[in-house]
């Protein structure tokens, strides 16, 4: 089965036990992306915050602890990779971790109100964030080791597909008025922390080759990695300007205005949903073949859905009941597209023996540059939406861009 899911039949496809771990990969992480779907800090947890009445204040601060906790603190783990000759269980602790704070944070929405509850999801999600950056650190290197190169990125853009399949009749749900009361929202985030604990149960499974250890780990040399990797640091460019792709939605919707569709929880999940389930096996099969490629593809549609977002804008077209979900689903094509390019890029492009570390100086330099593109578009939204959108559009572009002077790194 997984010959057939990777289009590698005959004399050159996968071994049994590649086969097994493949299917195994596919199927956990397929749970943990519906887990995602399901506890999304810029919709679900954001919508549940304001029903509880906690501080709007509290519920800003969602997305940036999700996303810098997942990023930041991985140059500090890779050195507990370094200890382990499975790296497998990194992952599973991280699994195990989300599960645990997602199930958390349905008991808060359950039993606590106002303040208090805020600040209890917003430490459990902390929690979650950094467990999550336990499986980011060492899912990239595992999966180096047990998947041949040319099948990685059909390995994650199948599992990127399955899992949207839960995330649409979920968001669907929501759209349709049924899921609009607390109660069945917080029976979704208990659902995702099952889910990530079924995770971390397969994925125990996988026959992952032991690797030699070391017995006094360093910091990772994060100076040295870059001042000697000119390639890396290219990808860290390209990747720090492609991350206008995740920062931008939120200015699409501004600039619907008052849009029905858009003002329904739904809305968001579903673009989302929809287009990882249409995209993102065939973005991992491309990404296989020429996964720079696949960044340059993103980055500029990703700028064509915003360009043509301000072009509606000023045509008066904006607010029309299909321009802004329209415009959203091509973004987040090219925002899939964008996240199966640079894992499969990373994985392909690190020493087999550094995967770890090279993900971690990545992934913090992406922390610090989301940060400041954050602020950066926060900055330009204080004149008008459309700036923010444009500036955004701009980082896409360029990005797509510099992408086509990445090394190609994907056997021909």
């Amino acid at each position: 089965m997984f010959a057939r899911i990777a289009g590698a039949e005959g004399s050159d496809g996968p071994d049994a036990q590649e086969g097994r771990n493949g299917l195994r990969f596919i199927s956990s992480l397929s749970l943990t992306k519906v887990s995602d779907g399901l506890i999304d800090p810029k919709l679900v947890l954001s919508w549940l915050m304001t029903s509880l009445g906690a501080p709007g204040a509290l519920a800003a601060a969602l997305v940036p602890i999700r996303e810098a906790g997942a990023l930041l603190p991985q140059v500090g783990y890779a050195a507990i990779v370094d200890r382990l000759s499975h790296r497998k269980w990194m992952w599973v602790a991280g699994s195990l971790g989300q599960g645990l704070s997602a199930l958390g944070i349905a008991a808060a929405g359950t039993t606590l109100e106002g303040t208090a509850a805020g600040l209890v999801i917003c430490a459990l999600l902390a929690i979650l964030a950094l467990s999550r950056a336990a499986c980011s650190i060492s899912t990239k290197d595992v999966l180096g080791r047990t998947v041949e190169q040319t099948r990685r990125g059909a390995v994650t853009g199948l599992a990127g597909s399955v899992a949207s399949i839960g995330v649409l009749i979920f968001a669907l749900l929501l759209m349709s008025g049924l899921l609009q009361d607390r109660t069945p929202v917080l029976i979704a985030v208990a659902l995702a922390g099952v889910f990530w604990l079924l995770a971390a149960g397969l994925f125990s499974t996988i026959e992952e080759p032991a690797v030699e250890t070391r017995d006094h780990p360093q910091f990772p040399p994060i100076r040295k990695i870059l001042s000697e990797d000119a390639n890396l640091r290219h990808f860290i460019l390209v990747r720090g300007l492609l991350v206008s792709t995740a920062l931008a939605p939120p200015w699409l919707v501004v600039l619907a205005g008052d849009g029905a569709i858009l003002q329904q929880l739904g809305a968001l999940v579903l673009a989302s949903a929809a287009a990882s389930f249409v995209s993102s096996f065939v973005w991992g099969r491309l990404a296989d073949q020429s996964s720079r490629r696949v960044l340059a593809l993103a980055g500029v549609i990703a700028a064509l859905a915003m360009a043509g977002m301000l072009v509606l804008a000023a045509l008066g077209l904006a607010d029309t009941v299909w321009a802004g979900p329209a415009v959203l689903f091509v973004l987040m094509l090219a925002y899939h597209g964008v996240r199966q390019g640079r894992s499969t890029y990373l994985v392909d492009a690190s020493p087999e023996d550094q995967r770890a570390t090279y993900s971690a100086v990545a992934n913090l330099s992406i922390g610090l540059i989301l940060l400041a593109a954050g602020a950066f578009g926060g900055g330009l939204g204080t004149v008008s939406a459309s700036l923010a959108l444009g500036g955004f559009a701009a980082m896409a572009v360029a990005g797509g861009l510099l992408a086509l002077r990445l090394q190609e790194v994907e056997d021909a």
